[in-house]
């Protein structure tokens, strides 16, 4: 299921990064990060398992879930949000000098070669 559900993020936002608009460019970008979230995520065996602690008098502990999946994600969400709030003023200022939304049109502020 968790797979299924990576591969529809993953189309949606490749579906939206090819609109040619900043706005939805943005938003497949992060549909596409939280796919990767959610692959990572997947791969730290989801279980009903015992907290990651290991007791002072002990050396290791089974049957433990794995915490290294979700410290990546966690850091991934963080860098991902900064993104995602750098890549929206981007998109606001790249419209508010340019007056257009569309990617197409934004060739305008690129130089002619030959120049």
């Amino acid at each position: 299921m968790l797979a299924i559900t990576a591969g529809v993020l993953v189309a949606a936002g490749a579906y939206l990064m090819m609109t040619g608009k900043t706005v939805p460019y943005v938003f497949g970008l992060t549909m596409i990060s939280n796919a990767a979230n959610l692959i990572i995520f997947s791969t730290g065996r989801l279980t009903l398992a015992k907290p990651p602690l290991v007791p002072a008098d002990e050396k290791t502990i089974t049957g433990a879930a794995n915490a290294l999946p979700q410290a990546l994600i966690l850091t991934a969400i963080v860098i991902g949000f900064g993104l995602l709030v750098f890549a929206l003023a981007l998109a606001y200022r790249s419209y508010y000098a340019l007056g257009t939304a569309e990617m197409d049109e934004m060739r305008v502020a690129e130089p002619v070669e030959g120049d």
